[in-house]
């Protein structure tokens, strides 16, 4: 079986973060470690508390997965410090880690900010060059490219910017009222486009994580980045087209649509 890291918080929740990230590993086809930056009290409606580990435990646990598992992909997700970030990037540049996602997370869905001032230079100096793969969504590309995005052809710019800058692929994701959910993937000097349904469905927390997962995943199991990237957005479509709803704000995705089985489908008498 092949194997992935996820680096990043917990999300009390379930919905996003590392707990998103393991749902979403498993569901496709991998074994599914992580590396907790930080640990958050949040639910569907915002961020009330975040607790960071230290540089140092973060250090043990990513050198503890590599001495025994070694991930054939890792994604990092939350990381709010500069700290965090350099102990992230020397280790994966110490290990010669593969198939690196980096999701550039800033703010949460409910618009609580998630990254110091000072740890987006870091991000963008330490952890982008040893990406395979970065995965922003509008505004992440425009603080990442420097430019202002206010359609498909400054998505072209943004993303051609941040690749040749950080000698990294890029997947520009849609939404933000632009290209409805068509995402721009761009790699050495070329890009195409994905085309994407958007779903009526308000519950989007977590769509990020899950999606930057997803692509981990499928780069573990030997799949080309285009490949990959497109069975991530299908896997993301099924997931908002179960229309789970919980909770009182904007609510998870149903990551185990596609779960069957005897384990999973059965219910007890007063589970009705």
């Amino acid at each position: 079986m092949r194997t992935a890291l996820t680096i990043a918080g917990s999300d009390s929740c379930g919905g996003a973060g590392i707990q998103a990230d393991l749902k979403t590993m498993t569901m496709n086809g991998v074994f599914a470690m992580s590396a907790v930056t930080a640990l958050t009290a949040q639910n569907t409606t915002g961020v009330t508390g975040i607790m960071e580990v230290t540089p140092e435990f973060l250090a043990m646990q990513i050198d503890a997965v590599f001495a025994d598992i070694r991930p054939d992909a890792v994604k990092t997700g939350m990381v709010s410090s500069e700290g965090l970030i350099s102990v992230i990037a020397e280790k994966l540049r110490h290990y010669a880690a593969e198939n690196i996602v980096v999701d550039p997370v800033m703010v949460a869905t409910s618009g609580a900010r998630l990254i110091a001032d000072g740890a987006v230079e870091a991000l963008k100096r330490e952890l982008l060059p040893t990406a395979a793969l970065v995965t922003p969504n509008i505004p992440e590309a425009e603080i990442l490219s420097g430019l202002d995005i206010k359609s498909a052809d400054d998505m072209i710019r943004a993303a051609g910017k941040i690749s040749s800058g950080y000698g990294c692929a890029v997947l520009c994701k849609g939404g933000h009222s632009l290209n409805d959910a068509n995402d721009l993937l761009y790699c050495e000097g070329n890009y195409r486009w994905f085309s994407g349904k958007r779903i009526d469905n308000p519950n989007t927390h977590g769509t990020g994580c899950t999606l930057s997962s997803a692509i981990a995943a499928n780069l573990a199991k030997g799949f080309s980045l285009e490949e990959s990237v497109e069975r991530a957005k299908d896997y993301i479509s099924g997931a908002l087209a179960a229309m789970l709803d919980l909770g009182r704000g904007s609510g998870p995705m149903n990551h185990a649509f596609a779960l069957t089985g005897k384990f999973s489908e059965e219910v007890g008498i007063n589970g009705k």
